[in-house]
């Protein structure tokens, strides 16, 4: 395995779910990452590719190669335009984010995030709580549920 790749040697995987619709190309694993993971998104014009989240435990780091765009992030809105650097630091809700293209062309941008095993996110617009543990496609333990829904330690528990 060589270290280098260039983009134009990366593979793209679409999804489509309404308004979210994007495609990705695995970077990281092709190149050796051990620790970070490293993707292309591409995002077709007036879409997203995610819900605004938040992580709590990864980092995220994203660099616009092409396009305009908008980033949310907390309560704030930020234009995006080629070679912009954006930092997702782990928190609460007031570092959700969600990247929206606003442009009439494809927006394209790299994604580097750190890879840790366990994962707690949080979706504030639908308020659903998402909590994660393993490897990114081989999860031993993936939960999404309205934080609502939360129960007290020892319902259920008769034992």
């Amino acid at each position: 395995m060589k270290p280098v790749m260039n983009l134009d040697e990366a593979v793209l995987e679409s999804h489509e779910d309404g308004p979210f619709q994007g495609q990705y190309a695995e970077l990281g694993k092709h190149i050796g990452a051990k620790k970070l993971g490293y993707s292309l998104t591409v995002v077709a014009p007036g879409k997203k590719v995610c819900p605004f989240h938040n992580h709590h435990v990864n980092e995220e780091m994203f660099f616009i190669l092409e396009g305009t765009g908008l980033l949310r992030f907390g309560a704030e809105t930020y234009p995006l335009r080629k070679h912009d650097i954006i930092a997702c630091p782990p928190g609460k809700r007031d570092v959700a984010h969600q990247i929206i293209n606003t442009g009439d062309t494809e927006l394209r941008y790299l994604a580097l995030s750190t890879t840790e095993r366990h994962e707690i996110c949080e979706y504030p617009d639908s308020d659903k709580v998402g909590v994660a543990v393993g490897e990114e496609g081989k999860r031993d333990l993936r939960l999404l549920f309205k934080a609502g829904q939360a129960v007290d330690y020892f319902e259920g528990e008769t034992k």
